[in-house]
């Protein structure tokens, strides 16, 4: 068994898919009393096999499902994909404050990891805006939320599945917009795209760096949702549906599976630099980088954010992601190098106050 990094392969002692709490709570305690590991996976999209074990697997695909969307809230299982999430929210126009780029990954996935979106900036991680979960904990289920068992559910959101099982979560829903106005903002470099992200009254921010035929090139995405002017320094617009916009990536995702770039290894460096490292950090790399290093169909991601209280995802302040998601394409370089610039990256991350986000592909430091 791999996941979407296609590096780690494990196979499991077991594989389970509990219908509900009770099933899951039953295989983790059984699993425990034969001294295996139980490790919850959804859609398999970590990259060094986090939702991998050699011990029980715990299929989370028996509890999808959207069971209830009221005015503010939406209770789902946590093997429900945001996609689905989604479509269940969006004919009442309502929608979750915080999306990922990919909607084909799981709510107890991306939950347990923390969840990292463009409009973060605004309204923090997914994780943060989850009102309550059930989860199994010492093999029981258990509700938690801010207010009931919140070490629970502080140890759980960000926590990787590794400190309570995620089952059912109750999701927060605001207004969607009808359309939105993405806007490209070109910038001469990493301070400069941190700058508009950071100036920028966009409810919606991203950045990328891209190569060019004159080295790498960087640039923020603007995303306004509703009327508003264009920012200074905008150098194209497309205004689209907020369903076409949320499922952007597919078209380029269904290209790479035609060309079979989905499908090869993918080894991801991410980090969570803070704020005043963070331009300098990104410069460097960046620029002792060429596209075989990236691969590809590799990409380069900045995001200026606002984490708050997820305890397990141990954000510095103001903190930055900086995501070099490479592809091992033929020609580039490969698997075991893409995994030492990794490791360089969260070296270098770390040397100023940084951290690691917990889906990448870092080997562990030598020594």
């Amino acid at each position: 068994m791999r996941d979407f990094g296609g590096i780690v392969e494990r196979s499991p002692a077991r594989v389970v898919r509990p219908a509900s709490a009770r099933e899951a709570a039953a295989a983790i305690r059984e699993a425990a009393a034969q001294g295996l590991e139980p490790v919850p996976r959804g859609l398999g999209h970590s990259t060094y096999g986090q939702s991998l074990t050699s011990g029980v697997s715990l299929d989370l695909g028996g509890l999808a499902g959207v069971r209830e969307v009221g005015a503010d809230r939406a209770v789902v299982g946590a093997g429900t994909s945001w996609r689905a999430v989604l479509a269940a929210t969006l004919p009442l126009g309502l929608t979750p404050p915080v999306l990922t780029d990919l909607l084909d990954v799981t709510v107890g996935g991306t939950i347990s990891a923390g969840g990292l979106g463009g409009t973060s900036h605004r309204h923090g991680t997914q994780a943060e805006n989850v009102l309550s979960l059930e989860v199994v904990v010492d093999g029981e289920p258990v509700i938690c939320s801010p207010d009931v068992r919140p070490d629970v559910f502080d140890a759980v959101r960000g926590g990787l599945g590794r400190r309570g099982v995620i089952t059912e979560a109750t999701l927060r829903l605001v207004p969607a917009p009808d359309r939105v106005l993405s806007c490209t903002v070109p910038c001469r470099d990493a301070a400069d795209l941190l700058r508009v992200q950071r100036e920028t009254p966009a409810e919606h921010i991203s950045g990328q760096v891209k190569p060019s035929e004159t080295g790498w090139t960087y640039e923020a995405k603007a995303v306004l949702y509703g009327p508003g002017e264009p920012p200074a320094g905008t150098a194209e617009t497309e205004e689209l549906s907020y369903a076409d916009f949320a499922d952007r990536m597919r078209p380029d995702v269904e290209e790479l599976i035609s060309l079979g770039e989905w499908a090869r290894p993918h080894p991801w460096g991410i980090v969570l630099l803070p704020g005043p490292a963070a331009a300098a950090v990104i410069g460097s790399t960046v620029a002792g980088m060429t596209v075989a290093d990236l691969g590809l169909s590799g990409a380069i991601v900045v995001k200026a954010l606002r984490v708050g209280h997820v305890p397990m995802l141990a954000a510095p302040d103001d903190p930055v992601l900086f995501g070099v998601l490479r592809a091992a394409s033929p020609g580039c370089a490969s698997v075991a190098e893409m995994l030492a610039a990794n490791r360089a990256l969260l070296d270098r991350a770390e040397a100023v106050g940084g951290v690691r986000y917990a889906i990448d592909s870092v080997p562990p430091a030598a020594g």
